[in-house]
């Protein structure tokens, strides 16, 4: 089995928002800081396709898992 490496680029991708390093930058510095207690799945800003991949990807403790946990981070600060 080969095990997937995701990039932060590769998720937004996923998500599909652009994914340059700048738009990134841009996207995280007008949603941040995430409200206390929400969850970055539950953040008013996704679409709901891109809450539920990122609910599930976090409740699956999927591929994805781990990007999502940084993403989270990146938003909450």
């Amino acid at each position: 089995m080969e095990n997937a490496i995701h990039t932060l680029s590769d998720l937004f991708r996923q998500l599909g928002l652009p994914d340059d390093a700048a738009s990134i930058e841009d996207f995280i510095a007008r949603h941040r800081p995430l409200p206390p207690g929400v969850r970055v799945a539950e953040a008013s800003f996704w679409t709901p396709s891109q809450a539920q991949f990122l609910a599930e990807e976090m409740s699956d403790d999927a591929d994805w898992a781990e990007l999502v946990d940084t993403l989270a981070l990146l938003l909450s600060e």
